[in-house]
């Protein structure tokens, strides 16, 4: 019969190897996301880029816009370096609060919608999000997804216009400052 202790060791042996495995397809992610988010500026560049010679009148303005939306879409932005810890509380909005009171998961949210205002565009389903974050509109991470939504919802930082269709708030603007 085996010892207790030897039951014990052998697992917190297992736990140890799954948290070792764990980390490491953690790192492989984090490679996967670094060049993900890489052609994803390549893309916001080039739509705005196109954006600006399409313009009437061929406006050379667009350049600095071009600038900071890359800026803000780059993962390593202050906001996103100030941002809070994962699995912090949403704080309740108010004017002049910052997006990096937020975690970086409900800025993504906020940015996408931030840039569907900015576009003239409606509000976006969770799947729609999904989709504009890179990520495949299964149940699960639509689920994710659309909790996150309703606790920006319940903190007044986005609206649902129609259930499940969210937008931001009127009075919540840019990642830099929440007026």
């Amino acid at each position: 019969m085996p010892s207790v202790s030897g039951l014990l060791e052998q697992r917190e042996l297992t736990a140890r190897r799954r948290v070792e495995e764990l980390r490491e397809e953690a790192d492989r992610v984090q490679a996967e996301l670094v060049v993900a988010e890489q052609d994803w500026k390549e893309w916001v560049i080039a739509r705005l880029r196109v954006g600006e010679v399409l313009a009437p009148g061929g406006g050379g303005g667009a350049v600095p816009d071009a600038t900071e939306a890359v800026r803000d879409t780059d993962p390593q932005s202050e906001s996103a370096k100030e941002a809070a810890k994962p699995k912090s509380v949403v704080p309740m909005w108010r004017v002049g609060l910052a997006w990096s009171a937020l975690s970086v998961d409900y800025q993504r949210i906020l940015r996408v919608l931030s840039d569907q205002r900015r576009l003239g565009q409606g509000s976006l389903t969770c799947q729609d999000m999904a989709m504009a974050f890179g990520i495949d509109p299964v149940p699960a991470k639509v689920e994710t997804l659309r909790s996150k939504a309703k606790r920006l919802v319940a903190r007044g930082w986005l609206a649902e216009s129609a259930p499940g269709q969210f937008t931001l708030m009127p009075g919540v603007a840019g990642p830099g400052g929440g007026s």
